[in-house]
């Protein structure tokens, strides 16, 4: 007890001296060194005996040699301002990839994304599209010759395509496809050609008989792609709808009475058009699996979107729930694709050994049916 008195009546002294020049002055114990660093000056290195071998050490923290001098007025020095940080310019949401003698282009946007900005460059071009199938990522343009498209192309590609008679007619055929990687496009150009004042319907090969044709193409739809991205070229929502739209759909029961929905188009049409079915029917996507053709969904919660996320006020005064609240009111389902010879089937579970409810299989179907047409 007589120790806490003596540290208090010390600690009184202290601060009722606390304007003393000893103590808290300039040159007082408990001083202000911050600036200590700026009176630094560097020293010769350290000198060794002759007879001592040491390896050379160069200086951790050298001095730099151009230092603004302390003595210079404020006003005849400014500070630069910092450079602006560079922007990769290979920054591009689509590449020109080559392998041997094909060539195509790799887009970082989903295959509906991708379909309209692509077609639209080869009619603003002066193509004429006569054949288009969205469902498997394919169009075709008509028979034409060079000075039938636009002037601008038809210059360019006289100028790059060698192997074509000035009068031969050409006809192109663009495919779409998912690329490897999840969320991207894969895009491929292949030309056919015949002889002027010919009828022949020459079939489109694996390999196009004219690579230069096909690779001007791909490098002027490159050029326009990214052009197109660079001014945020917007994506036309009807035709990324009919991109991965199924040609027929419909809504039946198994053998066992289970609600069932069938779906004419490939898995990768079906995948991706039952994935923006449940977006645009607010239905929250939790986690996907497309190995196994598996959607998890939370119908108590609404889709998950990027620009809707609460800022730092509605985080601070409760504007999203926890996570013990969404776990308390979840109604979590799993939405399976499974194909079936030229179809696909969608099925809805409650795990992986449960179906679900009839009438929240039911519900759930219905919505991607209403959305996918």
């Amino acid at each position: 007890m007589k120790r806490l008195a003596g540290l208090s009546a010390l600690a009184l002294i202290i601060s009722s001296t606390s304007g003393c020049g000893w103590l808290w002055g300039e040159d007082g114990y408990f001083r202000d060194r911050g600036g200590d660093y700026l009176n630094a000056r560097q020293t010769a290195p350290m000198q060794l005996p002759a007879n001592v071998e040491s390896k050379p050490l160069d200086p951790l923290l050298p001095v730099p040699q151009q230092v603004a001098d302390s003595t210079v007025a404020e006003s005849d020095y400014e500070v630069p301002r910092p450079q602006p940080m560079a922007v990769r310019a290979d920054a591009s949401e689509f590449s020109l990839q080559k392998s041997g003698d094909s060539r195509w282009i790799v887009a970082q946007r989903v295959p509906a994304e991708v379909w309209p900005v692509a077609r639209q460059f080869f009619e603003d071009n002066g193509f004429r599209i006569v054949d288009e199938r969205p469902q498997t990522g394919e169009f075709s343009t008509a028979w034409q010759r060079f000075d039938e498209l636009s002037a601008a192309m038809a210059r360019r590609l006289s100028s790059r395509v060698t192997g074509v008679a000035p009068d031969a007619e050409t006809r192109v055929r663009v495919r779409i496809e998912p690329g490897v990687q999840r969320n991207t496009s894969e895009v491929f150009v292949v030309s056919a050609e015949r002889p002027a004042g010919s009828s022949a319907d020459v079939a489109f090969a694996k390999r196009s008989g004219n690579q230069s044709l096909d690779a001007a193409l791909l490098d002027e739809m490159l050029v326009s792609l990214a052009r197109s991205a660079e001014q945020g070229g917007s994506v036309s929502l009807l035709a990324a709808r009919d991109f991965d739209a199924p040609s027929r759909v419909s809504l039946s029961e198994d053998g066992n009475g289970n609600p069932v929905l069938n779906l004419g188009a490939d898995f990768d049409r079906a995948w991706s058009g039952v994935g923006r079915s449940l977006e645009m029917a607010d239905v929250r996507i939790d986690d996907l699996n497309r190995s196994l053709g598996v959607y998890y969904i939370n119908l108590a919660e609404g889709a998950q979107k990027k620009d809707d996320e609460p800022g730092l006020f509605g985080k601070l005064f409760g504007g999203e729930p926890d996570k013990e609240e969404i776990e308390a009111r979840a109604e979590r389902y799993q939405v399976r694709l499974t194909p079936v010879g030229d179809s696909v089937q969608v099925t809805v579970e409650k795990d992986l050994n449960t179906v679900a409810p009839a009438d929240v299989a039911r519900r759930i179907l219905g919505l991607i049916q209403e959305n996918l047409g």
